[in-house]
């Protein structure tokens, strides 16, 4: 469906694809959303709000650790409730610069998740490798420029992705996707080349996946060395539930990001199946992160029991 329009009839309204709900089910998929978005803010909020407020958890790990919660409820805000509207009220509608926004904020949060963990596994390694040099070496100007450095080579990347897309005329006004990302937006280019942006975009993804992974991998082969270098159990056992929770969250983030981009190459995989890869990219993670370190984590757990003694002892 590619309406086209000259550029002096131009009125920056798009419409984008619908994702195929049957009738009898739109108010209970709507009500799924609202609730799996709720319950994903709230939990993020709450690690969020026990960062900020709880002294136990004033360390350079959880200063580190800030970033991943802000940005799954960025994530999750910028995609979720638009397209639960969307799927109730079948309008489809949405301004170009909105478009662009959402695009850019989504691609901010998919960078920003995987620099962020591994600046956390970074963390840990010094941590656990290093452990009476850990506070000479992350001290409170190192973790503010590793947290400066993982955004703001975030915005960099992402930044330099859209100024390549936005110099290209558009003609067309049908977003191919039930959300904006930026190759749904250079598909509305009536002209110009595109190859500068292709190259982009795979150098781009290619850099991302070696330098994260690359140091990802690193740090937990060398955190898993100085375990197996330790006979005592408790030093095994802090390196592995210390650990535990990243290396879950990157594989899940990695599992859904790379089914994802699977989905548009498989032939036989229907449209809303793809839709779907892609919604559960920027959802699902969101929903578990919070979860998995609230299970896996010591800190964050007593200090959520410990606010919650106190707010019963206020009623009792």
């Amino acid at each position: 469906m590619d309406v086209q329009f000259s550029n002096d009839t131009f009125s920056w309204i798009l419409q984008t694809a619908k994702f195929d709900v049957s009738p009898d089910v739109v108010y209970p998929v709507f009500l799924t959303g609202v609730l799996i978005y709720l319950f994903s803010v709230l939990c993020n909020g709450i690690i969020l709000t026990l960062i900020v407020t709880q002294r136990s958890l004033h360390k350079p790990m959880f200063y580190i650790m800030f970033s991943l919660p802000l940005a799954d409820i960025l994530g999750i805000t910028t995609i979720l409730p638009r397209l639960l509207i969307d799927i109730v009220t079948q309008s489809n509608i949405v301004y170009y610069p909105t478009c662009v926004l959402q695009g850019f904020i989504l691609h901010t949060y998919g960078t920003g998740v995987l620099l962020i963990l591994t600046a956390m596994a970074f963390d840990r390694y010094i941590a656990i490798c290093k452990p009476l040099r850990y506070h000479t070496i992350m001290t409170p100007f190192t973790v503010g420029g590793v947290i400066a450095l993982a955004w703001g080579l975030d915005f960099a990347v992402i930044t330099v992705l859209f100024a390549l897309q936005a110099r290209l005329q558009k003609c067309k006004r049908f977003i191919v996707n039930v959300y904006c990302d930026n190759m749904s937006l250079l598909q509305l280019s009536c002209a110009g080349d595109i190859t500068v942006n292709n190259i982009y975009g795979l150098l781009l993804t290619g850099f991302m996946q070696a330098f994260c992974v690359g140091i990802q991998l690193l740090s937990y082969i060398q955190i898993l060395k100085t375990c197996l270098s330790h006979s005592q159990s408790d030093a095994k056992s802090k390196a592995v539930n210390t650990c535990l929770a990243q290396i879950i969250t990157f594989g899940l983030f990695e599992i859904f990001s790379t089914t994802w981009i699977l989905s548009y190459r498989l032939q036989n995989i229907s449209p809303n199946a793809q839709k779907l890869c892609g919604i559960m990219t920027f959802t699902i993670p969101p929903v578990a992160n919070p979860i998995i370190y609230g299970m896996k984590t010591k800190d964050i757990r007593n200090a959520f029991i410990m606010v919650l003694k106190k707010i019963k002892g206020t009623f009792t």
